[in-house]
Formats: structure tokens, sequence, C-alpha cells
């Protein structure tokens, strides 16, 4: 069975976490148009505040991206990774793997941030979206409402 993967990375620093900065981070899509690549590849979509948040398309191999993905024949089990754990921001527990049926998909959120060693520079922080499809798809899917959305967003102070 099919398995689409897009990661999208979004990172900034306290300058975008209000005003017209944090307008223009918070604007950035969620999703985007399915571009094709081998199957066992990710599109992967960066975003940093350094360039104004214009999107950044490569390939990565599914062993780079922070998920776990196993197919169980007529479901696909999806879990996003954490990573790293240092740069988790406080949370209740941990949501449940998420199991997909053919023609579903996912989209799975997860923030960090970060400080430097000693505390000389400012904060930063960076927002992963997952998003996942299990069977064939339109190049159009993951710019619709997914099936199951699990936001493990925590405070970044």
């Amino acid at each position: 069975m099919e398995i689409t993967v897009q990661w999208i990375r979004t990172s900034w620093t306290k300058r975008s976490r209000a005003g017209d900065a944090a307008a223009l981070r918070n604007a950035t899509p969620t999703g985007y148009p399915v571009l094709p690549a081998p199957p066992s590849f990710a599109q992967a979509i960066q975003m940093s505040e350094a360039d104004g948040f214009e999107p950044h398309q490569s390939e990565r191999d599914l062993r780079e991206v922070g998920l776990s993905l196993r197919d169980e024949g007529d479901r696909l089990r999806v879990l996003a990774r954490v990573e790293p754990l240092f740069g988790l921001p406080p949370r209740p527990r941990r949501p449940p793997a998420v199991r997909l049926r053919p023609g579903q998909w996912v989209r799975w959120q997860l923030n960090y941030r970060f400080s430097s060693a000693a505390g000389m520079q400012d904060w930063s922080y960076w927002l992963d979206t997952f998003n996942v499809a299990y069977g064939p798809v339109t190049a159009d899917v993951f710019l619709s409402e997914p099936t199951v959305l699990v936001d493990e967003s925590g405070p970044v102070r």
C-alpha cells in the first residue's frame, strides 16, 4: 500500500514571537501539494525566520524523518518520534500511535524550544508538522482537513 509523507519544519527565534513577524510565521501552511517522490522518501519543506519563512523543498529518506511507520496489513501505524528530548516544552503524556485505514491521513505536530548552553543567545524554536497518508492520494490531499489531527504543541514561553 502506498504511504505518502510530508515533513514541514518551521524554525524561528524570539524575534518572531510577537507582532508582524509572528503573524508571518503563523500564516505558514501546514500542508503543501504533494510532489512525486520515490517510495522510501518523504517530501521535506523547511521554513525559517532567517529567510522570511520562504519554503524550501527537498526529498529526505524516510529513516531521516522523525516518524515510526509500520504497515500492519490493513492499517498503517504512525507515531511521531520526539527528537531531541531536551528540546521538549512541558506537556502531559504523549498520545498513542495512530492507526490509519486506506484513504485516511494524519497531521501530527510537535514543537520544540532551545537555549544556548551558556544562555548567551536567544531562545530558538521549531515546529515539526508531519502529514502522512495511507493509500493512493491526489496532489492536493494535504491541503484539506486531516482524518486525524494530533497536536502535541506545548508552551514555549
